[in-house]
């Protein structure tokens, strides 16, 4: 291999060099000392070493001079041996590749870079020719483990007989950078252009079709090829302004922003696609591209879209405002310019040649309402508020409307630049609206203001109220009223109703104002007079209800019950009054009905209470606070355990245990028992599968059911779900409804009881003859058994006419051909008089108390 004229002088061997300078001129040096004074080879010996030490003084200059140039490169520069040794290595070197020279010539290419092959080097110097530079990209790596892409120059040359390599290395870290940030870059271009909404068309200075994106072959229906291609079929376009005139290829923004060097915004043009045979309107921008330094545009991009629907709507709005007395109008604040649409000039009654202004539309409106205007108007020019007014006009021709006057402003930049809106003949509208106020305001059965005017009265009345005698308010609600209404259906229902209006209007005479709450309840609100003026008044309102009320020839007893809430005693708000005689209401009903209750504190600790206690049941689900225990029915003849009761309990982590007959009522009251009863429906479903497949006999549960669940929508389907989760016949199931159950609404308690019916479910009535008299229920619906209430068989058998009661319910009932079931049953005297009458079954401590579910497994009833 020849050697190159590049080759450097070998720094790493410099020290040799001059270890061997020095040791040639001591050896003159000694020479000369031993040679005579007169000896002529002192003359000889004295001139090479003069020479010698100008020869080496050179080299030393010349060796500083490359070095300086070596370390001068800006790259990194190493001279690497056969074995990829780094014998020599430049000061960018040593701060590129992060080491100190002396560590650095201690490497190898190889730890530079530790993906080479080890044997990588020696190839290089046999593949490539002594003096010939090559370039290659790789990566290396830094001190502190970092890898970074290079660019190196390398070359091949001889120092010495044997072969080097001289790299030079560029960190290029920023150009890759740079390059993959512009390839980046063009990629999220193209990504953009292909998700426009908008058609992208690239043209160049002739107006031929550079590139299109894929909304604008989706609006000209064209492929990409077919747009793109230099020679379309002639006659396939023709363009016209928005006036329908004809559009020369010239006039088209394209080829005008070309020509005028700037943009060309928001061009709107017909399109006639004589192919397709369609016509579609597009809204076209063009800008013209420069390149740097040049004045003539190169390429044109035009974007448009397709308006098409838009401008048929802009046509047809102009014609709606006719239809629907609409005009629109524009204020421009700057050049102080009023514009009116032409069915705006003929809704005001003015001429269409009239010169307009901000004054001539002021001046129609109302005297009284044309400050509000004004202000409106000023806010929208000067903050870019809106408004939505109403307010009378009246045209020059002297007819009077009711307008509704719209105005929004319009921003540029930062600033209002025009304000819009429109006008609307609204007077139709307004005597229709006052019509409806006055009927929505009204209960359309008796005549008196429904709860909502109720409400409005009340809140006018505290806005005036006087505290030493404020205003009361009176919860009125009829007692039995649901029964009387069943007997005589909703016709019969509906003239009570009104006689009981005329009669409370009548009671309360001047001193108050009457009105329908809803169903049986009203509502009297006393103005003022205190608590004093609002007692006289609850005691004439019962005593009105005092004589029956005469229906169809009969006479009927319907009584009330009157709750007062005061002010401010009992409420400083609508709702809090409200709240207040609620609760004073449903206490006189407590206390017997046919009376009246004047609100207090204890009734406020009442609802205290009675708030913790809903708050609280609200999340007892969700909590897992509830539990069932069951309490078995014996079957009086044999003495067995035929079926058990599940009884619901809770236990809550605040209030502790609760009694059924403490939390029912608050879960009937606020609806929570819909979604409890459904529960209480599954987990006794769930239990009784669990206890048969354990192996215990039981023919069915019992579980009782609220008047409000079993009035719910989908309580058959709950029941059903249940039956069906579990895979339990529909005899397995037993559920116990009240009598009120069967008068709330006797057509949909008999669906449900006939689909329950269907499925095989047993229906029985729980508290027999306590509550109303369901003998017709008997016989009209579809009941399995009754049961006899507890509060009968107390006396039995030493209480003659309990004893007479539990007889006759049994006696009626077997003759339906109803199962008997005594409930309460402490006694064996008890229970022999229900064997006695052949009752079926019988539950209550004398048997056992509620279990666990535990503990029924083991349970076994008491011997005869």
């Amino acid at each position: 291999m020849a050697h190159s004229s590049l080759t450097p002088p070998a720094t790493g061997e410099q020290n040799t060099g001059e270890r061997a300078d020095a040791a040639s001129t001591g050896r003159i040096e000694r020479a000369l000392a031993e040679l005579p004074a007169n000896d002529p080879l002192r003359d000889t010996l004295s001139q090479a070493l003069a020479g010698l030490v100008a020869a080496h003084r050179d080299k030393e200059a010349l060796q500083r001079r490359f070095q300086s140039l070596f370390d001068a490169v800006p790259d990194a520069v190493t001279v690497l041996d056969v074995d990829g040794r780094i014998v020599e290595a430049n000061a960018s070197a040593c701060q590129i590749f992060g080491r100190p020279r002396e560590r650095l010539l201690g490497l190898s290419v190889y730890d530079l870079n530790p993906e080479l092959a080890r044997d990588r080097l020696r190839e290089v110097i046999s593949e490539h020719a002594d003096g010939v530079p090559f370039v290659h990209q790789t990566t290396n790596a830094r001190a502190n483990g970092s890898m970074f892409p290079v660019e190196v120059h390398s070359q091949v040359f001889m120092q010495d007989g044997r072969p080097h390599v001289m790299a030079v290395a560029r960190d290029i870290s920023q150009h890759v950078g740079a390059q993959a940030e512009l390839r980046a870059s063009e990629s999220r271009y193209r990504q953009l252009l292909q998700a426009m909404d908008k058609g992208v068309m690239v043209q160049d200075r002739h107006v031929r079709v550079l590139s299109v994106n894929p909304s604008a072959c989706r609006i000209l229906r064209r492929s990409e090829q077919e747009l793109i291609n230099p020679r379309p079929q002639v006659g396939e376009w023709e363009f016209v302004d928005e006036q329908g005139r004809p559009l020369s290829a010239s006039q088209l923004p394209a080829a005008r922003a070309l020509r005028e060097r700037r943009t060309i915004d928001s061009v709107t043009l017909g399109l006639l696609d004589l192919r397709e045979r369609r016509y579609i309107w597009i809204a076209v921008t063009a800008t013209p591209l420069f390149r740097d330094g040049e004045s003539t545009p190169f390429s044109v991009i035009s974007t448009f879209s397709d308006v098409t629907d838009l401008k048929r709507d802009s046509e047809l709005f102009l014609r709606t405002q006719d239809l629907a007395r609409i005009g629109g109008w524009e204020w421009d604040p700057v050049a102080q310019r009023m514009y009116f649409t032409v069915p705006l000039y003929r809704l005001l009654d003015v001429p269409t040649d009239a010169p307009v202004s901000l004054s001539t539309l002021l001046e129609l409106v109302h005297d009284n309402e044309r400050p509000d205007v004004a202000r409106a108007l000023a806010r929208a020019e000067q903050h870019g508020s809106g408004f939505d007014l109403e307010c009378r006009i009246r045209s020059p021709r002297g007819r009077r409307r009711w307008v509704r006057l719209l105005g929004d402003a319009q921003h540029r930049a930062g600033e209002v630049f025009r304000v819009v809106g429109t006008v609307q003949d609204i007077t139709k509208d307004k005597l229709i609206e006052d019509t409806l106020r006055q009927q929505a305001l009204t209960d359309p059965l008796t005549g008196l203001a429904n709860r909502d005017a109720m409400v409005e009265r009340i809140g006018a009345a505290l806005d005036g109220a006087d505290i030493d005698a404020g205003p009361a308010v009176l919860h009125i609600d009829l007692d039995r009223f649901k029964v009387v209404n069943d007997l005589l259906g909703h016709q019969g229902g509906d003239a009570l109703l009104r006689s009981a209006g005329e009669r409370l209007v009548a009671a309360v005479a001047d001193d108050g104002s009457a009105g329908r709450f809803g169903g049986d309840e009203f509502l009297v609100l006393c103005p003022s007079g205190g608590s004093d003026r609002a007692c006289a008044v609850a005691e004439r309102i019962t005593a009105a209800f005092d004589a029956p009320f005469r229906y169809a020839g009969e006479e009927f007893s319907i009584t009330s019950s009157v709750g007062i809430g005061c002010y401010p005693t009992d409420g400083a708000t609508v709702q809090q009054l409200l709240q207040s005689a609620d609760a004073a209401m449903i206490e006189a009903k407590r206390r017997g009905r046919n009376t009246w209750q004047a609100f207090d504190p204890a009734l406020a600790r009442q609802m205290s209470e009675r708030l913790v206690i809903e708050t609280q049941l609200r999340r007892a689900l969700e909590n897992r606070e509830f539990h069932l225990v069951y309490q078995p029915q014996v079957e009086l003849a044999r003495g067995e355990m035929h079926a058990v009761e599940a009884l619901l309990r809770w236990n809550n982590r605040v209030l502790g245990p609760m009694a059924p007959d403490v939390f029912i009522p608050y879960a009937e009251t606020t609806g929570d028992i819909v979604r409890i009863g459904a529960w209480v429906i599954r987990e006794a479903c769930r239990q009784l599968s669990a206890w048969r497949a354990d192996g215990l006999a039981l023919e069915r549960v019992a579980v009782n059911v609220s008047f409000r669940q079993f009035l719910s929508e989908d309580f058959d389907e709950t029941v059903l779900s249940a039956l069906a989760e579990f895979g339990l016949p529909g005899n397995s199931l037993e559920l116990e409804i009240t009598e009120r159950v069967l008068i709330e609404d006797v057509t949909d308690t008999l669906r449900t009881l006939r689909e329950l019916k269907a499925h095989g479910v047993m229906i029985t009535i729980d508290d027999f003859g306590e509550g109303y008299s369901a003998l017709n229920y008997l016989r009209r619906l579809p009941i399995d058994a009754v049961k006899i209430s507890h509060g009968f068989m107390t006396g039995v058998p030493g209480n003659e006419t309990d004893a007479v009661i539990c007889r006759s319910i049994v006696h009626i009932a077997k003759s339906l051909g109803l199962t008997v079931i005594g409930e309460g049953v402490e006694t064996a005297q008890q229970r022999e008089f229900l064997r006695v009458q052949a009752a079926d079954l019988a539950q209550g401590y004398l048997f056992s108390k509620p279990l666990l579910p535990d503990a029924l497994p083991m349970y076994r009833p008491p011997g005869w």
